[in-house]
C-alpha cells in the first residue's frame, strides 16, 4: 500500500502549486499596480482641474462675473463625470486581463498535474 505513495511526486505537486501560487500572486500585485497608477493619476488631473475652477471661481466679484462661471462649473461637471466613467471602463478592463492570466496560471497547473498524474497512473499500472 505504501509503495503507491510516491514521496518524490508528492513533493514534484507541491512545488509546482507553490510555483503557480506565487506566479498568481504576482500577477494580482501587477494589476493592483496598474489599477492605483490609473486611479492616482484620474486623481491628479481632476484635483488639478477642480483647483483651475476654484480659482477663478474666487475671482468673482459680481452677477456678471458669476453668470460667466456657470457654464465653466457645468463643463466641470460633465469633464469630471466623463473621466470617472472611462477611469472605471479601463479598471474594468485592467481586472478582467488579470482575471484571464491568473486563470491561465491555474489552468496551466491543472493541465501540469493531470498530465503528471496519468504518467504516474500508467507507471503502477506496469
Amino acid at each position: 500500500m505504501y509503495e503507491q505513495i510516491d514521496t518524490k511526486q508528492m513533493m514534484a505537486f507541491g512545488k509546482q502549486f507553490s510555483d503557480a501560487a506565487f506566479r498568481a500572486h504576482g500577477l494580482a500585485i501587477a494589476g493592483f499596480e496598474r489599477a492605483m497608477d490609473v486611479q492616482m493619476k484620474t486623481f491628479e488631473n481632476r484635483l488639478n482641474a477642480a483647483v483651475d475652477f476654484f480659482s477663478g471661481a474666487s475671482e468673482v466679484r459680481d452677477l456678471e462675473s458669476a453668470r460667466t462661471l456657470f457654464p465653466k462649473s457645468v463643463q466641470l461637471a460633465k469633464d469630471n463625470a466623463e473621466k470617472f466613467y472611462a477611469t472605471s471602463q479601463e479598471l474594468v478592463g485592467i481586472s478582467v486581463k488579470t482575471g484571464e492570466a491568473i486563470g491561465d496560471v491555474v489552468r496551466g497547473q491543472y493541465d501540469q498535474v493531470a498530465k503528471t498524474g496519468a504518467q504516474a497512473s500508467a507507471k503502477t499500472r506496469k
